[in-house]
This record gives C-alpha cells, structure tokens and sequence, in this order.
C-alpha cells in the first residue's frame, strides 16, 4: 500500500478532464494501491512510472515516481491523453524534470 501526492500539473491535468474519465483514473489509482498489474502502474524507465487508465477508447497517463525520502509515497507529475501507441519521450523527459525539480525542493 502508498500514498499518492499529486504535484500541480497532475492536478491541472486531473481538473481538465471530463467527470468519468477522472474517476475511473481515481479507481485505477485506488486498485493499483491493492494489486502489483502493470496494466495500472507500469515503470517506463529509470526512475519514471505511469498511471495507466483507458476509458471510452480514450488512454489517460499520469506520470510518477517513487519518493526517495519516503519509499512508501509515489509523486504524480502531470498527465496527458494519448494519441499513440508509444509513449513521447518529451513527456517521459517532462516526469525526470520535475522529479529532479522536487527532489531539490524537498530534501531533507
């Protein structure tokens, strides 16, 4: 079991979407808390993560990393809906960014 921090971006992105789609993102989230399926919760790599929804033919991605501080804490960075079967590597790069952003803001 973690716990879920979202950083601004993922909120934004979260606050733009449709109802439906928010909550069955909430839903995944909340069963990829309870069961290891990489359909949810998947490593991308080094040090990225993503939450994995798909919802009325539509895929949902919100980017994450474990907190390094506190290894049962996962931060989402932000969100898209994709368009295509592979991943952007600008959205991948955007994740390490505001990882290494967080990491310097929130040393201990």
């Amino acid at each position: 079991m973690f716990k879920v921090k979202f950083l601004e971006e993922a909120k934004k992105f979260l606050d733009s979407l449709d109802e439906k789609p928010r909550d069955k993102i909430f839903y995944n989230i909340w069963k990829s808390k309870i069961s290891k399926d990489e359909e949810l919760l998947k490593k991308l790599e080094d040090e990225i993560w993503e939450f994995r929804t798909l919802y009325n033919k539509s895929a949902y991605r919100l980017f994450a990393f474990w907190d390094e501080t506190e290894k049962s804490i996962i931060i989402a960075t932000h969100g898209i809906t994709k368009k295509t079967d592979k991943t952007p590597k600008k959205e991948i790069n955007k994740a390490k960014q505001l990882r290494e952003e967080y990491l310097k803001t929130n040393k201990k």
